[in-house]
């Protein structure tokens, strides 16, 4: 199944590099400026139609593998979301979202290190892929790293200041690391 599915990939890719419609950069440049400024009702659209756009890869069989590799992680198979999204990235290396997705697979594998690094490779290709940054966070918090993980979510404020959830994550690491939280 594995070398059918990458026979298939390997000859959509001819058809998708002649075709490949990036991701439009201006595009997602204005939407990042947006979601920068905008207050709490606007920001979940706003976000909605970034996760949109960075999802795009310009091509239908990429685009299926990033499907396919959500759907076995929904369906709890992180294994085989790995083995969807690594074909998805060996086809489509300049696409921060697959390894984006990929990282969340290795996450949820228990895989750490692999999550990290497809983390700061999804973050090479997008620096401003905040969720990319709060998955970071939450495995620095995870090996006791809090410090550390605060940093990253005050990155993500400024660039997502009403992403769901962040005020909670910072107040709740700034107090541990005040030694206010029991």
């Amino acid at each position: 199944m594995q070398l059918f599915l990458k026979c298939i990939v390997t000859s959509l890719c001819l058809c998708w590099a002649q075709s490949a419609l990036a991701v439009d950069a201006g595009k997602l440049d204005g939407l990042f400026d947006k979601l920068a400024t905008a207050d709490e009702s606007q920001a979940g659209a706003i976000e909605h139609n970034l996760y949109a756009e960075m999802a795009r890869s310009g091509s239908d069989a990429m685009d299926l593998l990033l499907e396919r590799g959500i759907e076995a992680m929904e369906m709890g198979d992180s294994l085989l979301a790995i083995e969807h999204l690594t074909a998805l990235i060996d086809h489509a290396p300049d696409f921060a979202e697959g390894y984006n997705a990929r990282a969340t697979a290795f996450y949820h594998a228990g895989l750490y290190g692999a999550s990290m690094a497809d983390i700061g490779a999804t973050l090479t290709l997008e620096p401003r892929h905040f969720g990319a940054l709060s998955g970071m966070a939450l495995i620095l918090e995870e090996l006791d790293q809090a410090d550390n993980a605060l940093k990253i979510l005050y990155v993500i404020q400024n660039i997502h200041p009403h992403m769901g959830g962040l005020d909670q994550r910072i107040e709740r690491l700034e107090l541990a690391l005040s030694g206010a939280a029991l």
